[in-house]
């Protein structure tokens, strides 16, 4: 009778469980650098840390619309105490990089937390980037992220503390028709995510990985003017995110420390089909993960043959009309 009872409240045990917050750490008076923080997501983020009490450095290229971001920002405070300061900066340049990091630290103190939001996507057959193309790619998405933890790590590991965040990608876990050149640079990413969680965990300094699916903007907007069809029509399949969404769950994540910070159930799907040797921060997380996995592989070998059917089709769809035009 007893084991009957065990085995019927266990299921709920472990949802309890699963669904049980994580202690949340405090960005309130803190001080919180947003690279690539003038739109799009990091702009959401910002806004996030400034109505959490955060002091917020924005950092981007864009000196117009990091001005027009600092206004918005400067509305959305939570005391006259906090500061909000923006930096024009490339990202792909170290020196210039470091030495902003360490002005803003001087001008405003320590940092607490970086997030680096800073990305790039250019869409299109690998055959068809030209060699400028894919450098300012791998600049951006994968040097520009590792330059920031470059410069911030030394001083996190003196302080005994800190934040990272580095903005992948859906495509930071599984491959896609027409973004072979922008997949690999998120694909390095995740590399460099989770060898620098190992290296600096012991110093209590926690590295969260963002995913974003599609999120609607300027960025996302951009990018379909290069998308192939095949793509569009794969990416129709997830809808479209809106970024303050994604940025409430990204801090979220990353004030509770997990590694994955993802939106939505394809995203729960595709996380947790590809977490293999990922860091974890709770047992029950891998109990539910090694459950799941064999159904989760079943789902994705559906949607994989759907995505190959799609490209099957668009592929007859142009030789059928290219051997109408040679006619």
């Amino acid at each position: 009778m007893h084991a009957i009872w065990f085995l019927a409240f266990l299921p709920v045990f472990l949802i309890v469980l699963y669904i049980k917050p994580s202690p949340k750490k405090s960005i309130k008076g803190k001080h919180v650098v947003i690279i690539g923080g003038s739109s799009g997501i990091g702009r959401s983020t910002a806004r996030v840390a400034a109505k959490t009490g955060a002091h917020v450095t924005i950092m981007a290229r864009n000196k117009d619309k990091l001005e027009e971001t600092k206004k918005y920002l400067n509305s959305q405070l939570r005391s006259n105490e906090q500061i909000i300061t923006t930096v024009s900066v490339d990202v792909s340049n170290y020196e210039d990089l470091e030495k902003c990091l360490n002005d803003v630290e001087l001008e405003i103190g320590p940092i607490y937390m970086l997030i680096n939001c800073a990305g790039l996507a250019i869409c299109g057959n690998v055959e068809d980037f030209s060699l400028q193309q894919i450098k300012q790619l791998v600049d951006i998405n994968f040097l520009g992220s590792l330059y920031s933890v470059k410069a911030v790590v030394p001083k996190f590991k003196e302080r005994q503390e800190g934040i990272i965040v580095l903005t992948g990608s859906q495509v930071s876990l599984m491959g896609m028709f027409g973004y072979s050149v922008y997949s690999s640079t998120k694909f390095a990413l995740r590399g460099l995510a989770e060898s620098l969680y190992m290296e600096v965990k012991p110093y209590n300094i926690s590295v969260t990985l963002a995913l974003p699916p599609d999120t609607d903007t300027p960025g996302f907007e951009n990018e379909n003017k290069t998308k192939p069809l095949e793509t569009k029509l794969i990416s129709e399949v997830g809808g479209l995110v809106d970024p303050d969404v994604v940025a409430e769950r990204l801090m979220q994540d990353a004030l509770t420390g997990k590694f994955f910070s993802y939106v939505g159930m394809e995203s729960f799907i595709l996380t947790t089909l590809c977490t293999g040797m990922s860091p974890f921060k709770r047992i029950i997380d891998v109990l539910v993960e090694s459950a799941l996995l064999g159904l989760l592989r079943i789902i994705s070998a559906f949607y994989i043959t759907s995505f190959e059917s799609i490209i099957k089709k668009c592929k007859s769809e142009k030789e059928a009309s290219n051997k109408e035009k040679s006619n």
